[in-house]
């Protein structure tokens, strides 16, 4: 079975950057049901290279486009599609061209990251641990990927709190590639949800000025909006947290609430061992 419109409707996918959402989703489907017709979906031993590749390259395209889309969920599909793609050997490709190379360490990185803003830190090891067996096994080392040691030290910046350091990774000059800035953002939005509501419980109020830096926002115009968003009262150059009681707490509960990012270490922690 010819794979010319195959071919034809990856090069448009390859080249979709300036497509309105409408016309990619329309390729998107056209190349899969393409793929469907050359039984290709799934890598079979009687799969020519040729078609093997083809098929890589459509699954590739669908996965980085999944998230300019912002389709997590479609980006998953994908990437799970790819994966008996990725155990096979380069060498069953057939190619030396390095523009037909494989795209899996940046496809994997942006799957490590999407685990992370989930806070899905178990299958965010597990599939580490995979990775770094198969490159042990290989004799090398995971440290000279940039794709994949990006959202390993957003993660190691994660569990020691220096969400400073995550913050600065996390601005375009910063990540690896403008597929990494997508799932940056939202990773940044998770932990400023985080720190929001452990700012509620430990204080009565905080200075928009402090609250600006905190929370990670450009402007105080920014914070403003963002309490407004979360039933926060502003009034006077500073934000005032609603009373979860009546009463004013006392010390021993400020101090509890204030405690809640070390148990969630902890409990990470626990996490790991049952992996390890």
């Amino acid at each position: 079975m010819s794979t010319s419109k195959l071919s034809d409707l990856l090069s448009q996918l390859q080249h979709s950057s300036s497509f309105p959402p409408q016309k990619i989703t329309s390729l998107l489907s056209s190349a899969k049901r393409e793929l469907l017709k050359l039984d290709a979906l799934l890598p079979r031993p009687t799969t020519p290279a040729s078609v093997l590749l083809l098929a890589r390259q459509t699954l590739e395209s669908g996965a980085l486009l999944s998230i300019r889309l912002q389709q997590p969920d479609a980006f998953t599909r994908y990437y799970q599609q790819l994966l008996p793609f990725y155990e096979i050997p380069d060498s069953s490709y057939q190619t030396s061209n390095n523009d037909l190379k494989s795209q899996r360490s940046k496809v994997t990185g942006l799957y490590l990251l999407l685990l992370l803003t989930k806070g899905d830190y178990a299958g965010f090891h597990t599939v580490l641990e995979g990775l770094e067996v198969e490159q042990a096994g290989k004799g090398k080392g995971l440290e000279g990927d940039e794709f994949i040691s990006y959202p390993v030290k957003l993660e190691r910046w994660l569990m020691e709190g220096s969400y400073d350091r995550v913050w600065g990774a996390t601005k375009r000059d910063g990540v690896p590639s403008d597929e990494f800035g997508v799932f940056s953002e939202v990773l940044i939005g998770t932990i400023r949800d985080e720190i929001a509501s452990c700012s509620e419980k430990a204080y009565p109020s905080l200075p928009i000025a402090n609250a600006k830096n905190l929370l990670f926002l450009e402007s105080e115009g920014s914070v403003v909006s963002f309490a407004q968003g979360r039933g926060w009262v502003v009034k006077d150059g500073r934000i005032y947290f609603p009373q979860q009681q009546d009463d004013m707490r006392t010390e021993k509960e400020i101090l509890v609430a204030s405690g809640q990012v070390i148990e969630n270490t902890i409990g990470y922690a626990r996490e790991l061992e049952t992996i390890v």
